[in-house]
């Protein structure tokens, strides 16, 4: 059995006992959190949702709240000496466990 979420702008394909990596969530470690945008849901038979499955949701548990390793932004401007720019950026995130998933 798996569902398709929508959370954070992307869709994810998951499956209970899965843990998975969101974008930051509002919540805090050892809470649940339900997913009820849920696209699409494969019981032993596909339903898909126009564009939500009406009654599914998916149960969560918060594991993690964190940010992602560094990533390096670097920008200039060729043939000019002084227009260079070095940036860094860690994206926050939410790491869950798939506990339940209602169809």
């Amino acid at each position: 059995m798996y569902a398709i979420i929508e959370t954070g702008g992307k869709q994810l394909k998951v499956e209970e006992g899965q843990e998975i990596y969101v974008e930051k969530l509002d919540v805090e470690v050892g809470k649940k959190y339900t997913f009820d945008k849920v696209v699409a849901v494969e019981n032993g038979k596909l339903a898909l949702g126009t564009p939500y499955v009406k009654g599914a949701s998916v149960a969560c548990k918060v594991v993690k709240q964190d940010k992602e390793k560094k990533i390096v932004i670097f920008k200039y401007k060729q043939k000019k000496g002084s227009t260079r720019r070095k940036q860094g950026h860690r994206q926050p995130y939410t790491k869950l466990v798939v506990e339940k998933i209602a169809a």
